[in-house]
């Protein structure tokens, strides 16, 4: 379910090549093998804009029940991880606004993701970096009902913590480089 473009295919590689062959997130094979994941970008990079493209993704999960969940790609505007978790905010503003509370919520990556308080530096970021900025649009239904099926669920970030201090930055750090796409790779 992809339109084609260099950011969906890294992060449909990020997702098989990390996120899943990792267990990064338990939840994630299933959907994979049922291609069931909706990978979309938006080219715009005004906030409006941007904003404008979130809501309709996610009016295009209400319509569109067999995608599980969208992994929302923003390739250009929002590099700088500040200016990204301010449209975060907005777009976490915007689902109370449309009364999508309890429907969907929110996941966010980003290349230079930094959990508040960590390093910059540290390898425990890395559970949330990811080629581009994304913000992960999951159906909370769902979400709740896997979440039934999984002992202690709660355990599941610091599980991904220690795994990614054990493999340190430089194994993180290949491996989101091994998921770029031919045309974006820079010769070694």
């Amino acid at each position: 379910m992809s339109d084609q473009h260099p950011c969906i295919e890294e992060s449909e590689n990020w997702v098989k090549q990390v996120i899943m062959k990792y267990n990064i997130c338990p939840f994630a094979r299933r959907e994979v093998e049922r291609n069931s994941i909706r990978y979309t970008h938006t080219e715009a990079t005004k906030f409006k804009q941007v904003l404008k493209a979130f809501v309709a993704e996610c009016q295009y999960l209400d319509n569109n029940q067999h995608v599980e969940t969208t992994l929302f790609i923003l390739p250009r505007g929002f590099e700088d991880f500040y200016t990204y978790l301010d449209f975060v905010d907005a777009a976490n503003d915007k689902l109370a606004e449309l009364d999508y509370e309890g429907v969907y919520q929110l996941a966010s990556f980003h290349p230079d993701y930094c959990f508040e308080g960590e390093d910059q530096d540290s390898a425990a970021n890395y559970t949330n970096r990811s080629p581009y900025p994304t913000i992960h649009i999951i159906r909370e239904a769902s979400m709740e009902a896997a979440l039934a099926h999984y002992d202690e669920p709660e355990t599941i970030p610091e599980r991904n913590i220690a795994f990614a201090e054990r493999k340190g930055c430089a194994f993180f750090t290949a491996l989101l480089k091994q998921c770029q796409s031919p045309s974006n790779k820079s010769p070694s």
